[in-house]
């Protein structure tokens, strides 16, 4: 017995041990390191179902991330890819340089591309099957790609490379070799290599095994790529291919939505209309993608009688609740059909409504801003124009962006204007009271003083209405006989009353001397008089109008010469900025009238006959007969008389080249040929956007060697005829200083 026992005890070492050495072998099997059909298997199978399902979890969690704090700005141009780099991203670049295994405690701060590219990379770690330089386990083409695409959001694109790379040279059969292709190329867009990216997408899209999906997106990214370079006639075409099928709804709408804005932006009206109606038709497309289309249809409506049809389509969606977030945009672009066929209230009216709209950004604001001041600026109401414009650079100040840089230079030219308007305003007043009679001027400060008093009285009536509190009357009332108390503070009912009227007008105001004023450092103790009284007093006296009314001759004459100069200066602004000859003739035309200084007659005139030349108005002749006739040997009459031709806007290089030659000389110190060279020339300049160049280079010439007032006659006739134009503002600089 004992001996038998001993054997059993033997047997049962023998089967541990047996058992222990086919567990190594499987083991040993399993290892990454051995090609065998076990090991493939079961590194396969545990990377896909374990550390890689994970991991993709991990990275739809990110795509669904992006997509929600993603924003389009469907104003401009839209994106093909939706994706806005964050260079605030964090790079656990510690987990892709690590061969630890045990690195994989995952980091709570880290982004869900993080937390997948970490998956990825652990995946990788532990089985990775490479012997002699070739991939062996089928699931490692998903690990590397997503490792790649996970480092390809947190804009590291050279890396991703690299992990795309390892695919295509390492597993010549992995299934996902020609993905793999793709979002290699979009990384090497990313890194700007467009040319290889478009080599490779090309060479991927002549492979007759490639699926529908995989050239609908190597289409996508064509379109990427050829954008970025700027080809917008091949970017079309690519958006094309890829929208003939639209596999993937959310890439596809965007691809619909790109190419409708190329078209438009092409001015194909028609085949944008008919695209954005394909994205309208497109059953799996997003709500807002779908409204955003029909805005886009109607931006590019160029027949008046589809305008009545978007109204009333709009109309119906704006009286839909669930569009509230779409109301200002519908808005917009109401206003904007009805700007089209000339309904300009009822445009203002839509515009103001989409200003008012929560769903209008700041920035959006801008675009029924601009409108707004467009309409204003063509019914020449210039001051509120001036507003709209002033209140979009308030909101963008990006003098980089071309659309604020055009408004920044419309404002500062109103400023201007507005500043000259504001002067002849004001000196037009004075002069008018001045060239009245003595009892005209008291009648018409008598009449002011009335209507001031009225004003006033007004205000301290509404001051007290807003402050009454007791009966109805407005006025503080004493009790009731039926009261509990006679006197108005045993009446607690009308005390609350007055002690909330009394804070509504004044706040809470402590208990202390001169308790009206809030700003005490601004009060004066010592003086005991009522300042606003003084001030009422002053403005209801008629002596202090008629005291101020200018009488030195000097002060008058000034007044009238200033006046001049801004009835001059705005009809140049009118005809030369703002293009608006009927108001230029009309400033014009009235400084003839008031006979002003002889060095503003003969620039009128001439201003005056280039305005109605271009208005094709007998007047022209008259004028140009009024300088040759009376200023022969004037500038302006050698101009009229030569008859010469003119060159024309295409030779502007020409017009360039002569002046630079010109400008040579003038530094070499040839200045009495530069001022005869450009007499010579100036016929032929006349119709040139450099004549202004031409005329302060040759003041410059003659102020060189010629006296001090020829010098200031040359910079006075570049300031009067090109007041407006930089050389024009330079002259008069240079005028003030010589004076």
């Amino acid at each position: 017995m004992k001996k038998g026992k001993a054997i059993f005890g033997d047997m049962s070492g023998y089967k541990q041990q047996v058992c222990f050495l086919g567990l190594a072998l499987m083991l040993f099997s399993c290892s990454p390191k051995r090609d065998g059909i076990i090991s493939r298997t079961y590194n396969a199978v545990t990377a896909k179902y374990n550390i890689l399902y994970n991991g993709h979890l991990a990275f739809e969690e990110g795509l669904e991330e992006l997509n929600a704090s993603y924003q389009d700005n469907f104003w401009e141009l839209i994106e093909i890819e939706p994706l806005a780099f964050d260079t605030s991203i964090s790079v656990l670049s510690e987990i892709t340089s690590t061969n630890n295994p045990q690195a994989k405690s995952e980091n709570k701060n880290a982004t869900s591309f993080e937390k997948a590219e970490e998956k990825a990379v652990k995946a990788i770690q532990l089985h990775s099957i490479n012997i002699d330089g070739t991939e062996r386990n089928s699931q490692m083409d998903d690990a590397y790609l997503l490792l790649g695409k996970s480092r390809y959001y947190t804009q590291r694109f050279a890396p991703a490379i690299d992990a795309f790379n390892y695919i295509l040279t390492t597993d010549p059969k992995a299934n996902l070799r020609d993905e793999t292709k793709i979002w290699r190329a979009k990384a090497n867009i990313r890194l700007n290599n467009e040319s290889f990216a478009i080599e490779t997408l090309s060479l991927l899209l002549r492979d007759p095994s490639a699926s529908t999906e995989i050239k609908e997106q190597a289409h996508t990214a064509l379109a990427i790529a050829y954008q970025k370079k700027g080809n917008i006639q091949e970017t079309i075409r690519q958006l094309n291919l890829a929208t003939r099928t639209l596999k993937n709804v959310q890439q596809g709408q965007r691809n619909l939505f790109v190419l409708g804005q190329l078209y438009a932006l092409q001015n194909q009206k028609d085949l944008a209309k008919k695209v954005f109606l394909k994205l309208v038709n497109f059953k799996k497309a997003s709500y807002g993608f779908k409204i955003h289309a029909q805005i886009e249809i109607a931006k590019n409506e160029s027949n008046n009688k589809a305008i009545a049809p978007l109204l009333l389509k709009f109309k119906k969606l704006l009286s839909d609740g669930t569009n509230q977030q779409f109301e200002g945009e519908l808005y917009y672009q109401m206003a904007l059909l009805e700007a089209s066929r000339d309904s300009t209230e009822l445009a203002i009216d839509y515009l103001k409504k989409s200003l008012q709209s929560k769903s209008m950004t700041a920035y959006h604001k801008t675009y029924s801003y601009e409108k707004l001041g467009d309409i204003e600026f063509k019914k020449a109401n210039y001051l509120i124009a001036g507003k709209y414009y002033d209140s979009i650079l308030k909101i963008n100040k990006n003098i980089q962006d071309p659309r604020i840089r055009t408004i920044n230079r419309k404002h500062k030219g109103l400023a201007n204007l507005l500043q000259l308007e504001g002067v002849l305003q004001n000196n037009d007043s004075i002069l008018n009271i001045v060239s009245m009679p003595k009892t005209a001027q008291r009648s018409f400060f008598e009449k002011h003083i009335a209507a001031l008093k009225a004003a006033d009285e007004q205000r301290v009536q509404q001051a007290l209405n807003s402050s009454s509190f007791g009966n109805s009357s407005g006025g503080v009332s004493a009790a009731q006989p039926n009261s509990k108390g006679k006197w108005y503070f045993y009446n607690t009912q009308l005390v609350a009353f007055g002690k909330a009227a009394f804070e509504k007008q004044w706040g809470n105001r402590p208990l202390e001397d001169n308790w009206r004023i809030s700003d005490k450092a601004q009060l004066n103790t010592d003086k005991s008089t009522n300042v606003k009284e003084e001030i009422n007093k002053a403005s209801y006296n008629l002596s202090t109008y008629m005291s101020r009314i200018p009488t030195n001759r000097a002060v008058i004459d000034s007044l009238r010469f200033y006046r001049n100069e801004a009835l001059y200066e705005t009809g140049i602004i009118y005809k030369e900025q703002f293009k608006n000859l009927s108001l230029a003739a009309l400033r014009l035309e009235r400084l003839i009238s008031l006979k002003p200084d002889k060095d503003l007659i003969l620039p009128s005139y001439y201003q005056l006959y280039q305005v109605y030349k271009e208005l094709n108005h007998p007047k022209a002749e008259t004028y140009k007969n009024e300088i040759i006739k009376n200023y022969p040997s004037s500038r302006y009459a050698e101009i009229l008389t030569d008859n010469k031709g003119f060159i024309s806007d295409n030779k502007d290089n020409d017009i360039e080249s002569l002046y630079k030659d010109l400008y040579q000389l003038f530094k070499e110190n040839y200045h009495r040929e530069v001022v005869s060279q450009i007499d010579q020339l100036s016929p032929m300049l006349q119709e040139s956007k450099l004549i202004a160049k031409f005329e302060l280079l040759k003041a410059f010439a003659i102020g060189k060697y010629q006296t001090k007032e020829a010098y200031k006659k040359a910079l006075e006739f570049v300031s009067k005829n090109y007041a407006n134009l930089e050389e024009g503002i330079r002259a008069k600089e240079l005028l003030k200083q010589l004076k």
